[in-house]
């Protein structure tokens, strides 16, 4: 169990995909350049849902993710985030906005 003060250090937003492209060293993760309203242009996130999704389905999708943790590298390639799924079984699902909203609007 965690606290409600650790809890409130995760900064959760939405962010924009903007592209997406297969890793190159890795079979199961594709590289991310999203918008999270920060104003950091080519913000990149590695992600392990390339047996889920392809590059282009993701172009434009709103996505929920954690802003502020410390930037990985995963096989390779750095990444300063992590996009956030949902796992039943074999299907994965990327957690997005019911609704339309601005890149970096944040959870509540």
């Amino acid at each position: 169990m965690i606290s409600i003060e650790d809890f409130a250090k995760i900064d959760l937003c939405v962010a924009e995909v903007k592209s997406a492209e297969l890793h190159p060293n890795a079979d199961k993760l594709l590289v991310l350049k999203i918008d999270a309203g920060d104003g950091i242009e080519d913000r990149q996130l590695v992600a392990g849902i390339r047996g889920h999704y392809t590059p282009e389905e993701l172009v434009g999708k709103k996505v929920v993710i954690v802003n502020n943790l410390a930037p990985a590298v995963l096989r390779g390639v750095e990444s300063q985030g992590m996009v956030l799924a949902a796992k039943d079984g074999d299907n994965v699902v990327l957690l997005t906005s019911e609704k339309d909203v601005a890149p970096g609007s944040k959870a509540k």
